[in-house]
């Protein structure tokens, strides 16, 4: 962006008029001498397209990041988050609420898989997951079972940024700079098998047994030691990994069988991305606990939730003395009241417009236009389930993840956002998307793949 286009914007945005060089923003996951040498910059959105700072629509193959269900500046969620700023910007909700957090817990409450009753807010999906991982460790303590610390995560598993979620989680990247991780982690391995199950349409035949990994960390470990496993339905960010046939089945049989509590990481697979409000329904399995974020207020306002059966609820609260705090967690923000209305009319728009069941209506075209791409040049995978599809390219030799790179600047180039991880290209639009729109998605992403090197 030149220094006018920059002085420009801020004066639209009623900011200082001043040249911005861009240096002040450190920005988060980007290689940020690369982007401020190009960058790519937006300034408005609706429905199915951003509008880039030169004035193109950009069509949103990603959902932002995974996260803008409905599309993008709906109305009704917009004029709730005004309502609400008008009326009152902010409650505290330790030994305070306010009408809103009661209300959006018991309408998540009504989507949730049955026996899920209780919701406790966060502020992003890194946070879900600490607090999970938490209210693990509490239930069992609450049940006289201190021993069980251990936590087990698996690799390629990507659970938010906290120190917790980095050390349950599987990519190495995301924690080499930073020394030390959580005590008393453990991994169960990916289920990614390429040799077997390459150009998959939907769950993988091949892989359940992987499952029963988890036996052999029992016999390691000894159950009494373990407190949970957490495992994405779908891993997404390490590039859509589905899980093999029979495979989430096998986890909960485990887990229920040695007392260890189930926790889903739904942070991208909730809210109607697989064609269900949740993946514990799309798979028939229900966990112990649930993360989500990203598509529970439309991403409008930042806001995450954990997801409690009534057994470890009432385990931890029931459990303390009468009068006393039973859980020693929480956040400022916690069921903010921008966040609660803005949930509260998306939730409402979801079901106004059948968008949590969506993506099975869409599957099988989905899945054509995704599988369309085999035997372009350095396609090697495809995968896919609902509205969600990872296209893995070759690596150039040497160079891991710059063909990747390059496919992410293409697009965009060309009028569509993808996600990039690697040498994976991840693709997850807005749940209103329309076949046409799928088609183009894909005509531009498999012509940017015949122009790449």
């Amino acid at each position: 962006m030149t220094p006018r286009a920059a002085t420009a914007l801020a004066q639209d945005l009623d900011y200082p008029s001043q040249p911005n060089d861009l240096s002040a923003f450190w920005m988060p996951f980007t290689a940020n001498r690369q982007y401020k040498a190009r960058p790519r910059l937006l300034v408005g959105a609706k429905d199915m397209h951003y509008t880039a700072v030169d004035g193109r629509k950009i069509l949103d193959g990603t959902a932002g990041l995974w996260c803008v269900n409905a599309g993008h500046c709906r109305q009704p969620i917009v004029d709730a988050i005004a309502r609400q700023a008008a009326t009152m910007d902010f409650a505290p909700t330790f030994q305070m609420g306010h009408p809103a957090a009661f209300e959006m817990a018991s309408r998540l409450v009504e989507i949730l898989p049955e026996g899920m009753n209780h919701v406790f807010f966060t502020n992003s999906g890194s946070e879900s997951v600490d607090t999970a991982l938490k209210i693990a460790l509490a239930y069992h303590k609450a049940r006289g079972d201190a021993a069980r610390v251990r936590v087990i995560g698996r690799e390629r598993g990507y659970h938010g940024v906290g120190f917790g979620g980095i050390s349950v989680g599987g990519i190495v990247a995301n924690r080499k700079q930073f020394g030390q991780m959580l005590p008393f982690v453990d991994h169960l391995p990916h289920t990614h098998l390429p040799a077997k199950n390459a150009f998959a349409k939907g769950e993988p035949e091949h892989g359940a047994e992987l499952a029963d990994e988890l036996e052999r960390l029992v016999t390691l470990h000894d159950a009494s030691t373990i407190a949970c496993v957490i495992v994405e339905p779908v891993a997404g960010s390490t590039g859509v990994l589905v899980p093999p046939k029979g495979y989430l089945k096998r986890l909960r049989e485990i887990c229920t069988k040695h007392g260890i509590l189930l926790i889903f990481d739904e942070v991208i697979t909730g809210f109607g991305r697989l064609g269900a409000p949740f993946a514990a329904q799309r798979f028939g399995v229900t966990p112990d606990l649930i993360t989500s974020a990203k598509g529970l207020t439309n991403a409008t306002v930042p806001m995450g939730a954990v997801y409690a059966t009534r057994a470890v609820h009432d385990a931890i609260v029931n459990g303390a003395p009468e009068g006393a705090i039973e859980l020693f967690h929480g956040y400022t923000y916690s069921a903010h009241a921008l966040a609660c209305a803005a949930g509260i009319a998306t939730l409402k728009l979801y079901r106004e417009e059948g968008l949590l069941e969506r993506a099975r209506d869409l599957e099988t075209y989905w899945q054509d236009a995704a599988h369309s791409l085999k035997g372009l040049p350095n396609v090697i995978d495809i995968r896919n389930l609902g509205l969600v599809a990872g296209i893995e390219l070759s690596s150039r030799p040497g160079k891991p993840g710059a063909r990747g790179y390059d496919a992410l600047v293409a697009c965009f180039e060309k009028g569509l956002l993808v996600r990039v991880t690697g040498d994976i290209v991840a693709l997850s639009p807005p749940l209103i998307v329309e076949k046409k729109q799928i088609d183009q998605i894909f005509e531009t992403l498999g012509g940017v793949i015949r122009a790449l090197a």
